[in-house]
């Protein structure tokens, strides 16, 4: 009797034993804001995580875009609940170096590990928007983007255009538009107006779009893009309407349907956006850089990511961290990164990754893909173009949206529109200043 509960003691601890183990893999919880396609991509690279080693699971978690994403993060970080890493868009990132307490950052995570970790393999142009000022990467890249001309290939040689000569500047673009709108199109249109035809258009001119290097060297920085160069921009395409040369497409990418309908023929869209084009266009399209006025000294520089990175919340333990630097390594492989880059167009991170998909030859098949690379990486970046770190960014946005959408409707002029921006945005830098002390 007395061997026999021996031996059922043995058997409950061995079993226990075996339920601890496999209990023993550390879970590593990803938010993200990836729907559709492109969250069953997120969800695949999480899974080839996890069978490549059993010690930690990546469990990525769909919570909405990324406002919604953002928002949850913090929320969770208040009931001391937070995931372990949060997908953040670009203009959020000011908000979360902001948030005391808040963060552990990747280059901390990185060198805590013990894992080898190179931060010169990134992209400059990618990585300046997450680092210190000393260099130091707050926050890991993932989807990285930039703008560039989409055209109809079709709609040029209906035309009489060369489709393998591409308008360069803007006035090539009004000349090219005249002619397109006779052959029955529109001229051209844009997504993101806010990001491309303002922040884009400044890094791309070289010019500032507000003081202390776009944000980066201090809170008490304000808005300039009420300068002459962006009201003469601005009050151009506003004028550009009454010829059809330029037709406003709506906030964010509404307007993609627009040029995937034939209706304009020339259209700026984020380079993320190549995928969704190659599936909707029922015609051939070809890919550029954008445009620039030519008397602009400094022009054309690089232009700057949109998409977001992964930021990594603090409250965890140490081989949490772990866990996340050994994914963050695992992610930033050149055979991740490329996959990632090939299937969704946006920009591959690191160098490596670019010159795995070159060498597969993927650019000679769809050498639209290299444009965004080719444009970010043409000259390195200066403070005007390494990128933008304004507090409550998200809402000067909508400001922007509603200022440029009078100028658009006639209700005002460019410079009373734009001054008017830079005065609200410049109360919104105060208001988080002031937050932020």
């Amino acid at each position: 009797m007395k061997r026999y509960r021996f031996v059922l003691i043995m058997a409950v601890f061995i079993l226990g034993l075996s339920v601890a183990s496999a209990q023993a893999v550390t879970e590593i919880n990803w938010w993200h804001a990836h729907g559709g396609r492109l969250g069953e991509k997120v969800n695949a690279i999480a899974d080839g995580f996890n069978k490549l080693q059993d010690t930690y699971k990546v469990v990525a978690t769909y919570k909405g875009n990324y406002a919604d994403t953002m928002t949850a993060g913090i929320a969770a970080f208040r009931s001391k609940n937070p995931p372990h890493i949060l997908q953040v868009f670009e203009v959020g990132t000011a908000s979360m170096m902001a948030a005391k307490g808040a963060i552990k950052p990747v280059y901390e995570v990185m060198g805590e590990s013990g894992l080898p970790f190179d931060p010169t393999v990134y992209l400059s142009t990618v990585t300046g928007y997450y680092t210190t000022s000393e260099g130091k990467m707050l926050s890991m890249p993932f989807n990285s983007s930039t703008p560039i001309l989409y055209y109809n290939v079709d709609a040029f040689k209906k035309a009489g255009l060369d489709p393998d000569k591409p308008p360069k500047t803007w006035p090539e673009v009004a000349d090219y538009s005249r002619k397109l709108v006779k052959a029955g199109y529109t001229g051209f249109s844009t997504a993101w107006i806010s990001w491309i035809q303002m922040e884009n258009f400044s890094a791309w001119h070289n010019v500032p779009i507000g003081t202390k290097e776009n944000g980066f060297a201090g809170l008490d920085t304000e808005f300039i893009f009420n300068s002459p160069l962006h009201v003469k921009h601005i009050q151009q395409l506003a004028d550009w309407q009454k010829e059809k040369i330029f037709v406003y497409g709506g906030r964010r990418n509404l307007g993609n349907a627009k040029f995937s309908s034939g209706e304009v023929a020339m259209y700026t869209e984020s380079s993320a956006g190549y995928a969704g084009f190659a599936k909707t266009c029922q015609f051939e399209f070809k890919t550029s850089m954008l445009p620039y006025w030519p008397e602009v000294s400094g022009a054309p520089q690089n232009t700057i990511i949109g998409g977001a990175s992964l930021w990594v919340m603090a409250g965890h333990s140490k081989d949490a961290y772990r866990g996340v630097a050994t994914f963050f390594n695992y992610l930033s492989s050149p055979a991740v990164q490329a996959d990632w880059h090939q299937f969704t167009g946006y920009l591959p991170i690191t160098t490596d990754a670019y010159y795995l998909t070159k060498g597969q030859g993927v650019y000679d098949e769809k050498p639209g893909m290299e444009t965004a690379l080719k444009q970010m990486t043409l000259n390195k970046p200066t403070s005007n173009s390494k990128g933008l770190r304004f507090g409550n960014f998200v809402q000067m946005r909508s400001v922007m949206y509603s200022e440029l959408e009078a100028i658009f409707n006639g209700d005002k002029t460019a410079k009373n529109g734009l001054d008017s921006a830079v005065k609200e945005g410049n109360k919104l830098l105060r208001k988080f200043e002031r937050a932020n002390k």
